[in-house]
Parts: structure tokens; C-alpha cells; sequence
């Protein structure tokens, strides 16, 4: 297995002794999920320790791919051996927990998610819920916010709860690359947890910035590993194309030579098509996949890839954290990236199960208007902002 060639700050501390029996009780977990000759990875085992057996408050940094996700299903399912409750994992997209609940299973967990695409299992779901059946309960952050979950059903679940999980936690950071304010309420939901319940926060993205952002949001007690960021399985070059149409080409050439099926980023929703429309027209198996596609559709191009009956999804960032296919085996970067975070984000999705993946940048200067346009339209102009203030203000008592 990998290893990291950075202690963590519990390696660093001594902290990292573990018990014969402890180690042996959560291997055996893990080899009855990935079989008789799995193994930790360096960081799993005494981040599994650190929050079943001290209870503690742990962010966990490690890159895509590490296995975080092995960490709070080993836990969980030691924590339920011993008694303890449901995990309630907060997780921020739908099909990321359609991927968790399909790896908890083969922990022999019984996982189960309240959205709104299931709302015709919401009863069955918190009977279950209410009686102890169900060992991990994945939501978003947004249904905190709902009263009537709060009141009927986080207040029973908080009293006996084995383990809150915070999954993808940068986004509880103002600093995060993929803030959510819903996030930073969760803070909040602490409040409603008894006391010394143990608490996992888990991302692959975090600089210090951040981890100091949610450790101030979590308190002081908050411990944390940080592993390396390097993946070896990735082969990574950039080339400078200057016109689309230059790129277009190159794609058309390049890609059937590429082994296996991969994922071509773009920064628009037209391009998405373009480079579908493109790449079928030269025989080459493509969707188009962005926020404005179908969820029904979405669904049937992220089987379609998993199954390679795709070689490509040209896609925006929509395609992202929740995606999980072990051997993508490229990642073409229509254009470059806003940010070195939502870089490494997107080439993560690539070279997890497969010993070489390849991740290819093309770039221009004129990406930059790209980056520029959003920016000048992400937010609304000031004398806009403004004007719905002043109309709030002066209604306000009909608003109310």
C-alpha cells in the first residue's frame, strides 16, 4: 500500500500505539469487506483508534483516493459492536452517498439516506431509524435545516448517536473551494450531540488556511493527520493549444489512443456539447454531463462510464466529488481550471485502481477571459444588491 512520507501530528506524538487486540478486531473488518489480504493504508488505523477508542474530535487530510471512507465504515462498524448508535454521516452530494451506502454494504452495514429523491421511504426509513436497525444515516447538510427533521427525528438519533462524520469538511470553511453555508451550520448541530460523542471531519482538500478555519469552528480540542498529496499513478503534462479548434483536433487524434475511458473537463456547459458533438461525429463513444443535465440522464452517464460503455464524458465540474470509478484511466483538461484546488480535485478522479492514469492540460492565456466572465457574473452588481435591500426595507412589514 501507499505510504505517507509525513508523520501525522499523532505519529509525531506517540499517540499511534496501538493494541494488538484493537488492531486485530479492525483488520478483521477490513479483510471481511476487500478480503483476507487487505491492509491499512499508513493513517487509517490510528485514525480508527483515535475516534472509537478516544472519542476524539479528528480532521482527517488525506488525498483522493487514500481510503477515508474506510475509516468511518471500520469505526462504525466496531462502534456497533460495542453498543453504540447510528453514524450520522453529512455528506454533499447525492450520488456520492449512492457510491457510500454500495461501500458500506460490503462492511455489512445497513446504510440508509433521507433526500428528496426517496421521499416515498421516509417512514419505513425512520422506523428503523427509531429502533436501532440502521448503522449508518447519510444526509446532506441542508437537511439539518428541515424543522421537522430536527424535531422528530436528529433529536432521538443525537441522544444515542455513535459517531458524527463530516464528510468532505472543507466546505464548512469560509476559505474552502467549495463553501457551503449549510456546512457552517452544522456547527450548531453539535450542540444537539451528547457530549464527548466523537467526531471525524474528512477531505482531500484543505491547506492550512482551512484546517485552521474548522478547527476554530469545531474548538481547540480538535486533532488532525494530514497525509501527502501525491499520486504516484498519475502521469501529468500540460500543452499549450491556443484556439478550440486546435484543441478539438487534438482530442480527436489523442483520445483512441488512450487506454480505457476518462473524463474531458470543461469550464462551460457549451463546451460539454461541443466536445461531445465533436468527438461522436469522429466515432468516439461521448456525453455531455453538466448541471443542466437530466438527473435521470446524469445517472445513466455515470453507469455508462463506470461500465467503459463510454470512452469519454466531456463534463463541468457537476462531475466531481461524487464520482468514484477506480480505473478512470485519463482526465483531459478542456481548459485550465480556476484554481490549483479545483485542479487536483478533478485529476483525483482518475488512477485510483490502476497503476498509470494519464491527466493532460490544455491551456491558453485567453482561459483566463473565462475565469474573468464568472467572476463578473458570479455576483450580482452593487447598485442590484442595493435596490433589493431598499425594497426589503421599505416592505418589510409585509414580508414578515
Amino acid at each position: 500500500m501507499l505510504r505517507s512520507p509525513r508523520p501525522s501530528r499523532f505519529a509525531r506524538k506517540g499517540l499511534n500505539d496501538l493494541t494488538t487486540g484493537f488492531e486485530d478486531a479492525a483488520l478483521a473488518v477490513l479483510r471481511r469487506a476487500l478480503g483476507p489480504s487487505a491492509e491499512f493504508r499508513d493513517g487509517q488505523l490510528e485514525a480508527i483508534q483515535a475516534v472509537v477508542e478516544r472519542r476524539s474530535r479528528l480532521l482527517v487530510v488525506q488525498r483522493t483516493g487514500w481510503g477515508k471512507s474506510a475509516v468511518y465504515f471500520v469505526a462504525t462498524r466496531l462502534l456497533r459492536d460495542r453498543g453504540a448508535g447510528t453514524t450520522i454521516i453529512v455528506s454533499p452530494l447525492l450520488a456520492l452517498m449512492r457510491d457510500q451506502i454500495d461501500a458500506a454494504f460490503r462492511l455489512h452495514l445497513n446504510a440508509v439516506t433521507i433526500n428528496s429523491s426517496n421521499t416515498e421511504d421516509w417512514e419505513r426509513i425512520e422506523q428503523d431509524l427509531l429502533r436501532g436497525a440502521v448503522d449508518l444515516l447519510l444526509v446532506s447538510p441542508e437537511r439539518f435545516n428541515n424543522g421537522d427533521f430536527r424535531d422528530r427525528l436528529l433529536g432521538p438519533l443525537s441522544r444515542s448517536a455513535g459517531l458524527l462524520v463530516i464528510d468532505e469538511a472543507h466546505c464548512i470553511s469560509d476559505w474552502g473551494h467549495d463553501f457551503r453555508p449549510d456546512y457552517r451550520r452544522l456547527v450548531r448541530v453539535l450542540e444537539f450531540m451528547p457530549p464527548g460523542l466523537p467526531v471525524l471531519c474528512t477531505t482531500a482538500t484543505a491547506n492550512d488556511r482551512v484546517v485552521e478555519d474548522i478547527r476554530h469552528q469545531l474548538g481547540a480540542d480538535l486533532k488532525w493527520i494530514r497525509g501527502s498529496l501525491d499520486r504516484e499513478s498519475l502521469s501529468l503534462s500540460s500543452i499549450r493549444i491556443p484556439t478550440i479548434v486546435e484543441r478539438l483536433a487534438w482530442l480527436a487524434q489523442r483520445i483512441p489512443r488512450m487506454a480505457g475511458s476518462g473524463i474531458v473537463y470543461c469550464l462551460t456547459v457549451a463546451d460539454t456539447a461541443r466536445v461531445a458533438d465533436w468527438l461522436n461525429a469522429k466515432g468516439i463513444p461521448t456525453a455531455a454531463y453538466s448541471g443542466e443535465t437530466d438527473p435521470e440522464r446524469r445517472l445513466e452517464i455515470e453507469r455508462q462510464l463506470k461500465s467503459n460503455d463510454l470512452k469519454v464524458v466531456a463534463a463541468t465540474s457537476a462531475l466531481g466529488m461524487g464520482f468514484d470509478k477506480p480505473d478512470l484511466a485519463f482526465v483531459i483538461h478542456f481548459q485550465s481550471p480556476d484554481s490549483p484546488v479545483a485542479y487536483y480535485q478533478q485529476v483525483g478522479r482518475a488512477g485510483r485502481a490502476v497503476d498509470h492514469a494519464e491527466v493532460v492540460l490544455l491551456w491558453s492565456e485567453r482561459d483566463e477571459d473565462i475565469w474573468q466572465y464568472f467572476l463578473d457574473h458570479g455576483l450580482p452588481v452593487q447598485w442590484h444588491a442595493e435596490q433589493v435591500v431598499e425594497y426589503l426595507q421599505a416592505e418589510g412589514d409585509w414580508v414578515a
